[in-house]
């Protein structure tokens, strides 16, 4: 098993696959022309295989992929149907653009879970976010995995006075589609723009979302990130994932490994462990992993805690969203 020094066992891995994307959504990406990292410095597939394999034989059973965009990868069919070989639950966090032109891959790796990142429900105010018109066909890929009974997870990043006025729309859409959406608070990254003012809490959501629909709060389980509710008569559900107001350290069993091969045993953590270089000079890497993550701080990176109203994100050393993995 792999444990850190306050006795949490980790055992759910993020990969990601590369930090390219086909969106540029301005809370990831810090600038519009961003240099991608060339291939020869991610993980190719035989790797990821490699490293997730001796992840796996520590207690590892669950992988999620992730990027920036996971399935811009030209390889990633390969890298799926290598993954889905370890007899592990299998998750992926995606944009959704590329959806229908990999539906039958999709289908066939059988993923325990599929998220989709959208923010908004107004074609507009998507352009406004990523910077591209790429919202009829999102909408259009959750409705084909619907289709073919799939059920996703949509991720909802939650800012004040950009698209906290949605909150109803999103939880009407639960109404007859049997998804959840997961209400994300606003997180401070390497030159994502953070402000503590834009920071739309659990709270303010559970508030805002009380002033229409009657809910009830449901059970997660012992590793959950996001609080679970039901609303009263509605097919689907929503969560809220409150990193900043009410953290949920206590029982993190999450480790993320970068495109180029870094683990990091935390989303804010300062430091990272590179293991692809030691990898490809044929050295043990399991040493690398158990030291990293014993070393894990006990909340957030050991970078902030408690009230982040007056929080300094110049203060915060880490990587943009997009490098790390979301």
């Amino acid at each position: 098993m792999i444990t850190d020094s306050f006795g949490r066992i980790h055992n759910y891995l993020r990969i990601s696959l590369t930090d390219n994307c086909n969106l540029r959504c301005f809370y990831c990406m810090p600038d519009e022309q961003y240099s991608f990292a060339p291939a020869s410095k991610l993980m190719q597939p035989d790797e990821i295989e490699t490293l997730a394999k001796i992840f796996v034989a520590q207690g590892v059973n669950k992988i999620r992929l992730t990027g920036g965009e996971p399935l811009v990868r030209k390889d990633a069919p390969s890298i799926i149907e290598r993954l889905t070989e370890l007899k592990i639950k299998l998750a992926i966090t995606t944009n959704g653009v590329r959806i229908n032109e990999m539906l039958p891959q999709i289908i066939a790796a059988n993923f325990s879970q599929i998220n989709i990142s959208l923010d908004t429900l107004q074609a507009e105010k998507f352009r406004t976010i990523t910077h591209r018109d790429h919202f009829e066909r999102v909408r259009a890929n959750i409705d084909l995995l619907l289709t073919n009974n799939i059920i996703p997870k949509i991720n909802v990043v939650i800012m004040k006075d950009l698209n906290d006025n949605e909150i109803h729309d999103f939880i009407e859409w639960t109404k007859d589609t049997p998804i959840q959406v997961r209400f994300i608070e606003f997180m401070p990254f390497s030159g994502n723009r953070w402000t503590s003012n834009q920071v739309y809490t659990l709270h303010d959501i559970l508030t805002e979302v009380s002033r229409k629909y009657q809910f009830m709060p449901v059970p997660g389980d012992k590793n959950d990130t996001a609080k679970h509710y039901q609303p009263e008569g509605h097919k689907g559900s929503f969560a809220v994932i409150s990193t900043m107001s009410e953290p949920f350290c206590d029982t993190c069993n999450r480790m993320r490994l970068t495109a180029d091969g870094k683990l990091k045993n935390c989303l804010f953590s300062r430091e990272e462990t590179d293991l692809l270089t030691p990898l490809r000079q044929g050295e043990e890497v399991l040493p690398l992993i158990l030291d990293t993550i014993r070393k894990k701080a006990k909340e957030l990176g050991g970078q902030f805690s408690g009230a982040f109203d007056h929080l300094d994100p110049s203060d915060i050393e880490n990587r943009s969203m997009i490098t790390i993995g979301g």
